[in-house]
């Protein structure tokens, strides 16, 4: 059975993950070497696509395999996605999550809140997210990520 406390493991150690390869920019190799094994150990794609639609993207909103996942977090030459900045390399000094709510099952869970990005100069954006987790070989993962910025009335 999966745990709360798994659940915010993760939660942190993706936080952490999205604030190392900020760190890296200046070191390609590195940077892409570590933004790999991230994707690898936190999301899903070894089991098949993963419904992932980031924040900062409108031409291809959804991004199902690690290629496409990679471009958004780093972007680069070998992009994916032409319009990909490389959201992790922005770079930010903190992510720190607060769920509005965490649904557990036996070997998924989903959590729902709001996860706050502050950068180099301390300010803080907030994102809306949605994130389900599987159990897969006694780790979670991820196979469901969304993200997007709350409402605004005035766009």
């Amino acid at each position: 059975m999966i745990t709360k406390q798994q659940v915010e493991n993760i939660q942190k150690t993706w936080g952490d993950g999205v604030v190392k390869i900020g760190s890296l920019k200046e070191n390609r190799f590195e940077c892409e070497a570590f933004t790999n094994r991230f994707l690898d150990e936190l999301y899903a794609f070894e089991i098949g696509s993963v419904s992932f639609k980031p924040t900062k993207c409108t031409i291809k909103q959804f991004r199902p395999t690690k290629p496409d996942a990679l471009s958004y977090f780093i972007a680069g030459e070998n992009r994916a996605c032409e319009e990909d900045k490389g959201f992790a390399i922005q770079p930010w000094t903190k992510v720190r999550f607060e769920n509005f709510n965490i649904i557990i099952e036996e070997n998924r869970a989903i959590a729902m809140g709001n996860y706050f990005f502050t950068d180099v100069d301390g300010n803080e954006a907030k994102v809306e997210y949605t994130f389900g987790y599987k159990l897969i070989k006694d780790s979670l993962k991820i196979d469901l990520h969304h993200s997007s910025f709350p409402y605004n009335p005035n766009n």
